[in-house]
C-alpha cells in the first residue's frame, strides 16, 4: 500500500501534468509547428470559460428586477470580467503574432480557410463586444470599477449611445456564442471522426520529440 502511494501521483499533480504537458516533462511555453504552448492553451481555455460565463450571466441579468439583491453586484461582476477578457484578448493577439503557427496540413484546404476565418474573426468580434459593453456602462459619464482595483474613466458621453451599444452588444454576443459552438463541434469532429491531433494539441500541447 505504501509503495502504491509512492507510485501514483496525487490528484493535484495529475491535473498539473495535464495542463503543463505531462508528469516530469519539460513545459513548452511558446507555440511551435507541432502544437500550442502552455500560454496559448491557458489563454484559450480560460477565455472560452469566461466568455460562456459572461454570456450566461448577461442572459440571467436581463431578468433581474430592481429590488433583486444581485441588481448591482451582477452587472459589476459582468463588467469587471469583461474588461479582463478585453485585456487578455489584446495580449493573446500579440502573443499569437509573436509565435510560430502550428502546422495544420492534416486539415483539408477548405478546413484550413474556415479555421483561419473563425480564429481571426473572434478577435474583432470580441473586441467590439467589449467596447460596446464599455459604452453601455460609461456613456452617461460614470467610470467602470474593475473588481474594486482600478477605475476605467468614461471617454464618450452621448445621449442614446447606451441603447445603440446595448443592441450591438447583445447581437454580437449571440453570434460569438454560436460561432464558438460551431468551432467546438468542428474540433470534436476532427478528433473523433477524422482522428486528427488538432484538439489534442490544444489540450496537451506539442507531442514529445
Amino acid at each position: 500500500m505504501h509503495a502504491a502511494c509512492l507510485k501514483e501521483p496525487t490528484e493535484p499533480r495529475k491535473v498539473a501534468a495535464i495542463l503543463t504537458g505531462g508528469e516530469g516533462e519539460r513545459v513548452q511555453i511558446r507555440d511551435n509547428e507541432k502544437g500550442y504552448g502552455l500560454v496559448s492553451r491557458w489563454l484559450h481555455w480560460l477565455m472560452a470559460l469566461a466568455i460562456f460565463f459572461l454570456f450566461g450571466l448577461g442572459y440571467w441579468m436581463m431578468g433581474l428586477e430592481y429590488y433583486s439583491p444581485y441588481y448591482r453586484s451582477a452587472p459589476d461582476l459582468h463588467r469587471s470580467i469583461g474588461i479582463v477578457v478585453g485585456l487578455a484578448l489584446v495580449f493573446r493577439f500579440v502573443w499569437r503574432l509573436a509565435n510560430t503557427k502550428p502546422d495544420d496540413s492534416e486539415l483539408s484546404h477548405v478546413e484550413q480557410i474556415a479555421a483561419k476565418l473563425v480564429h481571426w474573426g473572434f478577435y474583432p468580434l470580441i473586441l467590439v463586444i467589449v467596447i460596446s459593453g464599455y459604452l453601455i456602462s460609461s456613456s452617461d459619464g460614470r467610470p467602470i470599477d474593475v473588481f474594486g482595483l482600478i477605475s476605467i474613466p468614461s471617454l464618450v458621453t452621448e445621449k442614446g449611445l447606451s441603447d445603440q451599444a446595448g443592441y450591438l452588444h447583445k447581437v454580437l454576443a449571440y453570434f460569438v456564442i454560436g460561432l464558438a459552438l460551431v468551432h467546438a463541434a468542428a474540433s470534436l469532429k476532427h478528433h473523433f471522426w477524422d482522428r486528427s491531433g488538432v484538439l489534442k494539441r490544444m489540450i496537451s500541447g506539442p507531442p514529445e520529440d
